[in-house]
């Protein structure tokens, strides 16, 4: 049984409150002000507070605003117990947090419906909060599977590290690299639409039909028959309305050529130099719909000659669709020029950069998937 709290300056309305409610079989505690009120439910949480407003010291305002502001507390039915009536008095308390109301002299039938209604909003507000923590933990559990998919860093002949930040939510990012023999390396990213495990589970089948080269008769060395044959695989009429974006790339390390070919997906940046004055930047990416979206979607490669000392940046959309404090969005075209000053001025160093982006993001938790490849090529 959840306990009820009532908090009152007046010592008669505390023991009138206690013998009606405990006369309906409930377990009663009572204080004799706000800051023992306070103190008595971080101590035992109940399930509903019946606070009077007005009171010396902390009043029945500031006693709901901080119960309501803490997270063990959150869901208390928080019920103001005052002799006001107007309405830009129920406001302010509705502003507070408060619940419901309840007005003086105190009718029994009145306190017993009310405060029956409010531990049922309760017990509700319980439930809704044990099941958001079960699938907040999922969620974990899935982005730590994906994790455990992604390839360890390359230190060489060719070097690639990355950052992978899931969102809350858990999104469809995933990327893989790989030797499709000693001087052909593959390497993709690709970003499923939407946020959850409806958004997961189709970048996982992808990763794995990919890494295990299961689509027969497929020429894994031509980026954008690759596209085309997923694009047949993962048609969104056939995969819950889900597609993809996807970013696909095979460099030759004998010939320092790059092929590659994107279909949606934001393109790859290419900084090129030894120095900030012959510094050069391309953006790699060729036209085609997301996978999934149209059956007869075509796919074109484009070629890339690797200078060097050159790195290759490939990333998704949560890079750059950041809330900055302002609430404006980062963007791409920002997000770029961020990443050519740092690239200059960190040398290379991905870790700084990613706090970079961290600081300008006023959120508490990136809102997307966070992922980005480095690849350098010396």
């Amino acid at each position: 049984m959840f306990q009820i709290l009532v908090i009152d300056d007046d010592l008669a309305v505390q023991i009138l409150l206690k013998r009606m409610l405990e006369n309906q079989g409930y377990q009663v505690v009572t204080a004799s002000n706000g800051g023992e009120g306070l103190a008595k439910a971080a101590a035992s949480p109940p399930g509903l507070i019946i606070c009077d407003w007005m009171m010396p010291g902390i009043n029945g305002i500031e006693v709901c605003q901080r119960i309501k502001a803490d997270p063990q507390l959150s869901t208390t039915f928080f019920i103001l117990l005052t002799s006001l009536d107007s309405v830009a008095d129920r406001v302010k308390g509705l502003d507070a947090g408060a619940d419901d109301f309840i007005t003086k002299p105190i009718e029994q039938n009145e306190l017993k419906a009310r405060v029956r209604a409010g531990l049922r909003l309760h017990q509700l507000g319980r439930d809704l909060q044990m099941q958001k923590q079960i699938l907040e933990a999922e969620l974990g559990e899935a982005a730590e599977y994906v994790r455990s998919l992604l390839p360890p860093p390359m230190i060489s002949p060719v070097q690639v590290n990355y950052h992978f930040i899931p969102s809350l939510q858990l999104g469809g990012d995933v990327f893989d690299y790989y030797w499709l023999d000693p001087d052909y390396l593959a390497i993709y990213l690709l970003d499923a639409a939407g946020h959850g495990l409806k958004a997961t589970l189709p970048s996982i089948s992808v990763f794995n039909l990919l890494r295990s080269r299961a689509l027969q008769n497929l020429n894994y060395y031509q980026p954008s028959e690759v596209l085309r044959a997923l694009n047949e695989t993962f048609q969104m009429s056939h995969q819950n309305d889900k597609y993809f974006t996807i970013w696909y790339g095979v460099y030759n390390l004998k010939k320092r050529q790059l092929v590659y070919s994107s279909a949606g997906h934001p393109p790859a940046v290419l900084i090129t130099g030894k120095t900030a004055n012959n510094m050069e930047v391309k953006l790699l990416r060729t036209t085609g719909m997301p996978v999934g979206m149209f059956p007869e979607a075509k796919y074109t490669d484009a070629v890339c000659k690797i200078e060097e000392p050159s790195t290759l940046y490939i990333f998704s959309d949560g890079v750059y669709e950041i809330t900055q404090a302002d609430n404006t969005l980062l963007g791409l075209e920002n997000f770029i020029q961020i990443l050519t000053y740092e690239h200059r001025s960190i040398k290379n160093h991905l870790d700084k950069f990613i706090r970079q982006l961290q600081s300008l993001n006023s959120r508490e938790r990136f809102e997307d998937d966070l992922s980005i490849l480095q690849v350098q090529i010396q």
